[in-house]
């Protein structure tokens, strides 16, 4: 009998099988090796390795940054104002094994704490807080987040609010309201102008006052002025003081001389 052919046959799946054992992984990638149903550490690559299926069963992870987007959250804020808000979560595995042993399915957990996290912070600030002061609420959702996330091996690297969605009668309130406010600013800039200017009129005219021969020179000064431009009708400024002058005396005529 002629053994040749099925040693040789054997020989083939022998080799078929070692084939399919080698397993390789690329730089950024680690594989998680099961015995039997039990963990068999440490983690696989990268690089080249043996797998013997069925005694083995890897489950590869991947180890790169990843950009997890939080759907839009409704969210009704400490001043009862309802917004829509979506975020983006970089993340990253840490540890493959704790990754998929702990839990079972790491990414939608990730998720599932990312998007109930942003809504209960939110949730705890005025709209007003939201709008400004975006980089502590940053800090604060990345800081819960890391706390949830690192008993399964992934790290929450950054955490941007992304846009929030105000309704349509909120923006036109709070287009009136700075609107409002630049007014404001204007009258009172304008006001300051106002009494900055006064205060040097009055320094001016205090200056003036004790020197009457500068009085005559302003005059001589303003008819210049109206010279340059070529104008044929010249207005001579009289002095008030001549004018109160001349009421005194007419009142003092008019009391002397009652009319009969």
């Amino acid at each position: 009998m002629d053994f040749s052919i099925p040693v040789l046959i054997v020989l083939v799946i022998i080799g078929l099988y070692n084939l399919n054992s080698i397993k390789i992984l690329r730089e950024y990638a680690r594989g998680v090796i099961f015995r039997l149903g039990r963990l068999n550490p440490p983690d696989r690559g990268p690089g080249l390795f043996l797998v013997f299926a069925p005694i083995d069963r890897m489950v590869r992870v991947d180890l790169r940054q990843q950009a997890l987007e939080v759907p839009p959250q409704d969210i009704i804020t400490r001043d009862n104002v309802t917004l829509k808000v979506n975020a983006v979560i970089y993340w990253e595995v840490l540890s493959a094994a704790q990754a998929v042993v702990r839990v079972q399915n790491y990414y939608y957990q990730t998720q599932q704490f990312a998007q109930t996290t942003l809504r209960s912070v939110l949730g705890e600030v005025d709209l007003d807080e939201l709008l400004a002061h975006r980089d502590k609420l940053n800090m604060r959702i990345q800081t819960i987040l890391d706390q949830h996330t690192s008993p399964y091996g992934v790290k929450v690297a950054n955490v941007e609010i992304k846009q929030v969605d105000l309704p349509e009668q909120m923006q036109r309130a709070m287009a009136k309201q700075a609107e409002a406010e630049r007014e404001k600013r204007a009258k009172i800039i304008h006001a300051e102008g106002e009494f900055a200017a006064s205060q040097r009129l009055t320094e001016a005219a205090h200056m003036l006052a004790t020197e009457p021969l500068t009085m005559q020179l302003r005059y001589l000064q303003t008819l210049t002025e109206i010279g340059v431009e070529k104008n044929t009708t010249i207005v001579f400024p009289l002095p008030v003081d001549i004018l109160s002058t001349m009421t005194a005396a007419l009142e003092k005529y008019s009391g002397i001389n009652p009319p009969k």
